[in-house]
Formats: structure tokens, C-alpha cells, sequence
């Protein structure tokens, strides 16, 4: 089969999982595709009978047999950084906690250069794919040695997913109050510049768009309240540049915002106009219950990284609360350097298991969090949080971004009461196929056109060159 083709269809899947409003679960499912979009979604005979209309139009180029699998709309992330791959395990083994690694980490990501932002974000975007991501939302937020967003762009292109880079920033080093090294904070009218420049080479904001920017300062902890306000601005002089940063991490950034500022980290950015259907907050683990409902009335979104969140000691996200509220929330795989893996469908799996294993007064609650809606924070809820309506969902018009799950495996025997379930609450698989913006990206489990094996020995030749040059090698 080739990589692309104008025409796809995609049937006798066990399950299509639609997304759609109605949350249409298809049982003997297929997907046609055509160029970017999908063309129309049912079941095999329903869909067989809609090409038999017109034939001539409607006969596809390629057919796939999804026989034996579950076929989801494509996994959104929606917070990563793609560099940490290079620095896996470093601080995670002793369970250090956030400003403790990241004080450990600093000196090695210093000696970042483009060629490690460009080989890392290529391994780690690989790993991703092959876990069901098709869109993902990076945060780079520090430029040493001449690094640039344009280099984990250029990997993002080259593989074919849909990517949403931010370009973060760090601005208030040790001697000014804040957390990082002065070394590698940057000028803000530097920082400033390049974000402007970013958006005008690279930022699409049409629909089906392959690559959006956002702009992420990147912490209360790591820049100056003027440059939040001034990246505030200038993204919204703009068509849907999204606005980022982490907040309310942990109880350290509660007590490091109350000390400084006076406020707690919500209240903080709320009064620099960082709140709105532009604005996402990475993890979110310690808000209140006046500050969840803040976030649900302004439509302000919440990306969840479980994973990172348990191996920086950092809590529990109230996600049940939020949803209940009405937030926008999605998830995130986060740094590879505080997750040490790069599975979306793993991490999905993470925040069901998370939330059950409860939050604060929900002891005596049934409703934790089901697969399903653990699944519909991987999709449409990612989708929401990056102002995307034409991702998250499998429907026409849609752009044809799809991944299936083979569930008739070793790992899934047994699971045959609810295979929607068995994805979750069996062992996440890796995917058996990923479609997107149209184009095979995965097939058979494997990448198309990409040799691991030579990136993975490059990718560690330059994490063990970083770890010399910083001395801990």
C-alpha cells in the first residue's frame, strides 16, 4: 500500500468509535476518505451502498481491512516537550519534585543545540504516533546555542503530523527571583521578536490547518508578569495563536505565587487577561473549587498529564471536578524527562486509573471516570482545548485523522464484553494504523519511510554528548 492516496476506505472494523455528537459507537464500521477529509462514516453496508451510488466518484484508490480492530478519532496532545526526550530518567528514579528536577535539569538543557531539538522531537513525535497520537501541542521554552521552533517544526513536517509548537520562553533567571539559571533565560524584546516572527512564517489558521502556533511563557516562576501581558497581546492581534504555560503545577508554585505576587497562580495570570477560549493551562493540579468555575466561565482549557504529575509527587488534578464544571480539559504525555515515555493511549489509560484512585471527598462516588470519557479527553477534549472543531471526532467535513487498535491479541483475550473498554483497561497497545490529514502515517504498527534504528543511535549519541559537556556524564 502507498503512504498516500487520493481516495481511502477503511472498513469491517469492529468498532468505530465516531465521537460525534450522538457519541455513535459503529460495529462492523467504515471510514472513506478523501484528500484531507472524511467523506462519510457508517457501517460496512450503509458505506458500501453509498459507493455503489456512484461508482465512478466513489470507488476508493486504496481499501483497507480494519478487521479485528477498533478504529478512534486521532489522540490529541496537548502538552509535551519534545526535547526532554534527551533526558530520560534523570531526577525521576529518586523522585525528586518539581523544582528540584527541574533545578538538576537545567544545566544539561543548556547545552541544547538545533540539531538535538530537531533529532529529539523527531524520536519522540515517532513514539508518539505509534501510540495513536495524530495532533500534538509541543512547548519549547528554552533556545540555547542557536536552537529555534523552526527545528522540532522541520521533524513535525517531515513525519506528517499535525502539530501545535509554542514558542515558550524564560525571562526571570536566579538573580531576578525566579527558578532557572541566568544563562539560558533570554532579552524579553528578543523573546518578543521571535514570537512574532514564528507566527508569521509558520502559523496557519485554517481549517484542517497541519501546523498552528501558540506562544507559552513558560511559569510564573520563570518570567516577568510584563512579558505574559505582552505575549497575550500579540497573539491575539492574530487568528487563533494560541496562549500557554504551566500552572498550578504544584503546592510550591501556590506558595511561590502568594509570596511574590500575593495571589495564587489563577488569580495571578487572570489579572494579566490570561484567561479565554485561547488560553490553556498545562496540569492544573491544585485549583480551587471558585477557581474551577472561573476557568468553566471564561472557557479557559486544562491539559491533564497524569503521568508526570504522579512522578513529580505534584498530586492529584481535580479532572472529575472540572468536567463536572464544565471545563474544557484534554491531555498530555508532557516532557519525556518527567513521564520517561511518550503513550498517549497509555496516558489515557493514566488519568481513568488516576481518578479513581481519588481525589479528596470522592471516596464514596461511583462515577470516577469511565474509558469512554477518558477517551473523549484524549480526542474531542484536546480538540476543544486547542480551539480545533474539525479534529476529535470521526464525521464529514472533519480532517481525516484516524488511528486503529488491533483488540484481537494476546493482551485483549477475554476482553470481549466492551472492546471500547478493553483499550483502556487491558494493556495499551501500540497503534496497528494511523491515518492523518489523509495520508497512511502507521500501517502493519510500523512508521512508514523511517528507520528507527539510525535515529534512536543518534538521538542517544547526542543525549550522552549533553550529558559531557554538562559534567554529570
Amino acid at each position: 500500500m502507498t503512504a498516500t492516496a487520493t481516495t481511502l476506505l477503511i472498513n469491517s472494523a469492529d468498532i468505530v468509535v465516531t465521537m460525534d455528537a450522538m457519541r455513535r459507537e459503529i460495529r462492523g464500521g467504515s471510514v472513506f476518505v478523501r484528500g484531507d477529509a472524511i467523506e462519510t462514516v457508517g457501517t460496512d453496508a450503509d458505506v458500501a451502498a453509498w459507493i455503489a451510488a456512484d461508482p465512478v466518484a466513489r470507488t476508493p484508490a486504496r481499501t483497507v481491512s480494519a478487521r479485528g480492530c477498533v478504529i478512534l478519532p486521532g489522540l490529541v496532545n496537548c502538552h509535551h516537550h519534545l526535547f526532554q526526550s534527551l533526558t530520560r530518567t534523570i531526577g525521576t528514579g529518586s523522585g525528586l519534585g518539581l523544582f528540584d528536577w527541574l533545578k538538576k535539569l537545567y544545566p544539561i538543557w543548556a547545552e541544547l543545540n538545533p540539531d538535538a531539538v530537531y533529532v529529539s522531537a523527531r524520536l519522540a513525535l515517532c513514539e508518539l504516533v505509534l501510540s495513536g497520537a495524530t495532533t500534538v501541542a509541543d512547548h519549547l521554552y528554552l533556545f540555547p546555542n542557536g536552537s529555534r521552533l523552526d527545528d522540532e517544526i522541520r521533524a513535525a513536517q517531515e513525519i506528517g503530523v499535525r502539530f501545535h509548537p509554542t514558542r515558550g520562553s524564560m525571562s526571570v533567571g536566579e538573580s531576578g527571583g525566579g527558578l532557572p539559571p541566568d544563562r539560558i533565560v533570554e532579552d524579553e524584546r528578543a523573546i518578543l521578536a521571535d514570537s512574532r516572527r514564528v507566527i508569521e512564517a509558520f502559523h496557519d489558521p485554517a481549517p484542517r490547518s497541519m501546523l498552528r502556533i501558540g506562544l507559552a511563557p513558560c511559569s510564573p516562576f520563570s518570567v516577568s508578569p510584563e512579558l505574559m501581558i505582552d505575549s497575550a497581546r500579540l497573539a491575539r492581534s492574530f487568528e487563533r495563536v494560541g496562549l500557554h504555560t504551566h500552572l498550578a503545577e504544584t503546592l510550591d508554585e501556590n506558595r511561590y505565587c502568594l509570596e511574590k505576587f500575593g495571589k495564587r497562580p489563577l488569580e495571578f495570570v487572570e489579572e494579566l487577561d490570561w484567561h479565554g477560549d485561547e488560553v490553556w493551562f498545562a496540569h492544573m493540579v491544585h485549583p480551587d473549587t471558585d477557581e474551577i468555575g472561573r476557568m468553566a466561565q471564561s472557557h479557559s482549557g486544562v491539559c491533564h498529564c497524569p503521568s508526570s504529575n504522579m512522578i513529580l509527587a505534584s498530586g492529584i488534578a481535580p479532572v472529575r471536578d472540572m468536567l463536572d464544571a464544565g471545563v474544557k480539559v484534554g491531555l498530555g504525555v508532557d516532557g519525556s524527562a518527567s513521564n520517561d515515555g511518550n503513550h498517549m493511549l497509555g496516558e489515557a489509560r493514566q488519568a481513568m486509573l488516576l481518578q479513581r484512585v481519588g481525589w479528596p471527598g470522592f471516596e464514596s462516588r461511583g462515577d470516577r471516570m469511565s474509558a469512554r470519557e477518558a477517551l473523549e479527553l484524549a480526542t474531542l477534549g484536546g480538540a476543544k482545548v486547542l480551539q480545533r472543531n474539525d479534529i476529535g471526532s470521526l464525521e464529514p467535513g472533519n480532517a481525516a485523522d484516524l488511528v486503529a487498535f488491533r483488540i484481537d491479541g494476546l493482551e485483549h483475550a477475554g476482553g470481549q464484553s466492551d472492546l471500547v473498554a478493553s483499550l483502556l483497561t487491558c494493556a495499551p497497545g501500540r497503534v496497528w494504523l494511523s491515518v492523518i490529514n489523509g495520508r497512511v502515517v502507521v500501517e502493519d504498527g510500523a512508521l512508514h519511510g523511517i528507520d528507527l534504528g539510525p535515529l534512536i543511535e543518534r538521538h542517544n549519541l547526542i543525549a550522552r554528548g549533553m550529558l559531557e559537556r554538562a559534567g554529570v556524564a
